[in-house]
């Protein structure tokens, strides 16, 4: 679609021309002009969700707050690989939102109980959540991983269809995880050593 505009402003049609995509083109052209609003309905919903779990408005920013980092990831992947950001994609970064929240959920869940139960200071709770709930949320996150990788490195018939999908959700969850529990388990060894120092 790039290449024949670039030929269509090339070639100087006259203004009485009027030239448009059908078929699949126009169908890719309906559904990126669509994007936006899925992801910002998908987002929406995810955020009355977790205001209706925690029955709070903040808990659910700071969970949310975590999908920034996977989306970046995910289209960093695309132009490593020089992958086409296509339905299929927004497919896969749709599919990042929900394992990336529920590896913030794991930590601000287990947080909030260790406030609520044992009466600890946020900075204790998330203390212990991080130290608690490290493992857990790597194997969940290493699992998803590794079922993406055959449809990014996976060839054969197809597989320009299906890897869109799995660069973006190796991507997202590799630079999502990098970002937020690497400097979270930095910060445990951290403290740990200042305490015990």
């Amino acid at each position: 679609m790039t290449a024949v505009k670039q030929i269509e402003q090339r070639i100087q049609m006259p203004a009485a021309i009027n030239a448009s995509f059908q078929g699949t083109a126009a169908a890719f052209q309906t559904s990126l002009s669509n994007e936006p609003i899925l992801i910002l309905a998908a987002l929406i919903t995810v955020y009355i969700v977790l205001g209706v779990l925690y029955e709070s408005y903040i808990h659910p920013i700071t969970i949310i707050s975590s999908l920034p980092s996977a989306g970046v990831g995910a289209l960093l992947a695309l132009i490593i690989t020089r992958v086409d950001f296509s339905v299929i994609a927004l497919i896969g970064i749709i599919l990042l939102i929900g394992i990336v929240q529920k590896n913030a959920i794991m930590m601000i869940d287990f947080a909030l109980q260790a406030e609520r139960l044992e009466g600890k200071t946020s900075e204790q709770a998330i203390f212990q959540a991080c130290q608690l709930r490290f493992r857990p949320i790597i194997m969940t996150t290493m699992a998803a991983m590794l079922g993406g990788l055959p449809l990014a490195l996976g060839g054969g018939v197809g597989a320009e269809l299906r890897m869109p999908l799995g660069v973006t959700i190796v991507g997202g969850l590799l630079l999502s995880q990098l970002l937020t529990l690497i400097p979270c388990r930095s910060l445990i060894s951290t403290l740990t050593s200042w305490q015990s120092g």
